[in-house]
């Protein structure tokens, strides 16, 4: 009698702890692509990639490489979700020394609140083949998001999963207009510490303008290959910051047949190019120094000319310093608090230009 008593008393605490453990609630996950994404330059059979490879022939592997990661792409989306979980179908996936890892082949989450995007998450996958929770333990009401996608990766699939049950949809683009961004590895984003902290992310997030981000690190040097790709994107303007990496004697070659390229595809659209930035290891290296003041100074030489030869061509001057010359991460590039002085540098001139082309 005492053992069928027991065993009644057993199989109720087992009963009761049951009852109160929580279940672990199911994940349903949704391909970034099937919600909106913002940023991309064109249309590619990898959504995820920024130029189609197999249609513009003429890069080098790095380039080719390069224009498959999904630096300056965003996934616009609402949800209720208390949890946002991220699963990545990775190619090639970059490690490299001057950049962080939530940059190079994590992800980087905004959410709107009273009219601004406000940084909420960011992160990595310890390994690689699993989900991870970019942010957990909202509070449940509606929100709208913004998730920027690896700068120096490339990525088959992505999926952004939440609790079953909770809303997961997509919005409308929350950028307007459509303006090209081609430039060096500034431009792309190398040495931020998130992949929303690239100049022309920040620039649309404070201006609700949107960047199309096609920079290639070390590789923006005016190429013909270059501008057959822009000739043919669907953009209302273009960016550039096409003077960081080519050589005196590339610039003097290709500027003006590069900009004629792009006009011809494009004609009555603002081109706006960028002065390179002052790079901060130029400060006690005499040869540094000198090699950046006489490119800066060619630069200058020739888009004076080419600013008076060329209708709706425009030179403005970016800043990604402070006095205290403590906003770059490695002599080069600046941090991200230089990138956010370079954004603020460019606003006012770049939308001076734009409105007389009705982009406001």
């Amino acid at each position: 009698m005492k053992k069928v008593a027991l065993s009644f008393i057993v199989a109720g605490i087992s009963f009761l702890m049951c009852a109160q453990t929580p279940t672990t609630p199911k994940i349903v996950y949704t391909e970034a692509s099937d919600l909106t994404l913002t940023g991309k330059l064109m249309n590619t059979p990898n959504p995820y990639h920024r130029v189609d490879t197999v249609k513009f022939k003429g890069f080098t592997a790095s380039e080719n490489n390069q224009v498959r990661n999904s630096a300056g792409i965003g996934v616009a989306f609402r949800t209720n979700a208390k949890n946002i979980s991220i699963l990545t179908e990775y190619g090639d996936v970059g490690y490299p020394n001057n950049t962080g890892g939530f940059s190079a082949r994590g992800y980087d989450l905004y959410i709107k609140k009273d009219g601004k995007w406000i940084w909420a998450g960011a992160g990595v996958p310890g390994d690689l083949k699993k989900p991870f929770n970019v942010i957990s333990n909202m509070d449940g009401t509606m929100k709208e998001c913004l998730l920027y996608l690896p700068i120096l990766s490339e990525e088959y699939s992505v999926k952004i999963g939440v609790e079953e049950g909770s809303v997961l949809e997509a919005i409308p683009n929350p950028f307007r207009y459509r303006i090209g961004i081609f430039g060096s590895s500034f431009t792309h984003g190398i040495s931020t510490s998130r992949a929303g902290m690239a100049y022309p992310a920040i620039f649309s997030r404070d201006t609700g303008l949107q960047l199309l981000s096609l920079g290639c690190s070390g590789n923006c040097k005016l190429q013909s290959y270059f501008a057959d790709v822009l000739a043919a994107a669907d953009v209302d303007a273009f960016i550039f910051d096409p003077f960081s990496n080519p050589s005196i004697e590339q610039i003097e070659e290709r500027l003006f047949p590069f900009i004629e390229k792009v006009q011809a595809a494009h004609p009555g659209k603002p081109l706006i190019f960028q002065r390179t930035i002052y790079r901060e290891w130029r400060n006690f290296d005499k040869n540094r120094d000198k090699a950046e003041a006489d490119r800066i100074a060619a630069a200058d030489s020739l888009m004076k000319i080419a600013c008076k030869k060329y209708k709706d061509v425009y030179y403005i001057y970016p800043n990604a310093s402070a006095k205290d010359h403590e906003t770059t991460q490695d002599g080069t590039h600046p941090s991200d608090r230089g990138y956010q002085l370079w954004a603020q540098s460019i606003e006012k001139p770049v939308k001076k230009i734009l409105r007389k082309y009705g982009i406001k």
